[in-house]
């Protein structure tokens, strides 16, 4: 419910016409185990070690969530500390975070193959107990496995090949990867998740400062990347029209003359954009990319993939511009949407709930999650050039 409350705080990644899925089918794909609130990739080593000193401890299962809460608390103070000031989760919060890293990065922790325990972090958390129980009693029967290495005979809950921080941590800590940290990461990406865009741009090692959009590097990729790409982007270029229109109807029913001029300057920047691209998507493969959204995330519904076809179906059959800004039907599939989606709560119906829309939501274009994974991946090809002396 966290995810959610934080993803609905965000103008990027507001979803007010559930696109969420189709966009999350491609971001899971491109970029494995990141997600829009993640800072910097030193968090997939900081968690671990976090846990790794609680396990170290022996920390009880009925204590473990409290300690470890503290001890990432006192990380953000140990980063600030160091001078680090942007990408510290909970620098400004402090005692009063909501959402802790080690939540926000559980799930990539597991996709990149740094946790071996597969069950979410509250299981984790009740599992310690017998978990400790298990270790004593492999090691009290290690004699009877004589040859066998102390990693086979030992439980872990974690990759075994992690780098281990300094003895002082989280004293000193700073967000920057040093080369051996850097090297982990790559490796563990490129072990699970080899056929990734992510992983591609790690193992070439290509500059991904500046770039806006994951597709504008897609010339220099495999063809199979490229197809995947080329098929988010149609979606995401295509689809933002909609969710421009959807921001100019609440301006209109809220008589916002400054937004309305805003939503129908940026409809006429997005009609010229689909006009240079007409070709291409006249072009496209629907039934491939339904394939592949499928494939990668079959929770999407019937109703969004609907909304979708019919969406696309109305921009292509679209003379000029006016027939989908001030057309009937394209305003009618737009409203149904969000209607279908909150039912009494659409704001296009709903004055109350209108009254409390900011002038902006879900309006920017979907990146596919780019943003985010760009920082990553810059962190760690940041780090594969320092060496491990800086």
């Amino acid at each position: 419910m966290l995810d959610v409350i934080e993803l609905f705080g965000e103008r990027t990644t507001r979803d007010e016409l559930g696109l969420g899925g189709v966009r999350d089918a491609f971001a899971d794909l491109l970029f494995p185990g990141t997600s829009t609130i993640q800072t910097v990739a030193k968090y997939f080593l900081f968690v671990p070690w976090v846990y790794l000193r609680l396990e170290q401890k022996r920390t009880a299962s009925s204590v473990v969530a409290l300690r470890e809460r503290k001890a990432e608390i006192e990380l953000a103070q140990r980063l600030e500390e160091s001078g680090e000031t942007e990408g510290v989760i909970g620098r400004i919060a402090k005692e009063k975070l909501q959402r802790l890293p080690s939540s926000i990065y559980w799930q990539g922790l597991h996709v990149w193959g740094i946790r071996v325990f597969s069950g979410s972090q509250d299981e984790y958390h009740r599992s310690l107990d017998l978990f400790y129980q298990r270790q004593r009693a492999r090691k009290a029967s290690r004699h009877e496995h004589e040859g066998e290495s102390a990693d086979e005979l030992d439980l872990h809950n974690w990759h075994v090949g992690l780098p281990q921080p300094d003895d002082n941590f989280p004293e000193g800590a700073t967000l920057a990867l040093c080369e051996h940290e850097a090297e982990y990461l790559r490796e563990r990406l490129l072990t699970n998740r080899s056929k990734s865009l992510m992983a591609y741009l790690l193992r070439e090692k290509i500059p991904v400062d500046g770039i806006s959009f994951a597709w504008d590097l897609a010339a220099d990729l495999p063809d199979t990347l490229r197809s995947q790409i080329d098929h988010g982007r149609n979606f995401s270029e295509v689809m933002h029209g909609a969710q421009l229109l959807y921001n100019l109807i609440l301006a209109e029913k809220r008589s916002w003359q400054d937004k309305i001029d805003e939503y129908r300057g940026q409809l006429d920047d997005w009609w010229r954009l689909i006009a240079e691209r007409d070709e291409a998507l006249r072009q496209w493969d629907r039934r491939a990319f339904w394939r592949i959204v499928f494939n990668s995330n079959p929770r999407v519904s019937s109703r969004a993939q609907g909304f979708v076809n019919k969406w696309i179906d109305l921009v292509l059959a679209a003379s000029d511009q006016s027939t989908i800004v001030e057309g009937k039907e394209a305003r009618k599939r737009v409203e149904f949407r969000e209607k279908q989606l909150k039912g009494g709560l659409a704001r296009v119906q709903n004055e109350r709930a209108r009254e409390l829309w900011n002038g902006a939501a879900g309006a920017a274009q979907l990146d596919l999650r780019w943003n985010s994974a760009r920082r990553i991946i810059a962190d760690i090809l940041t780090g594969l050039e320092v060496g491990d002396d800086a």
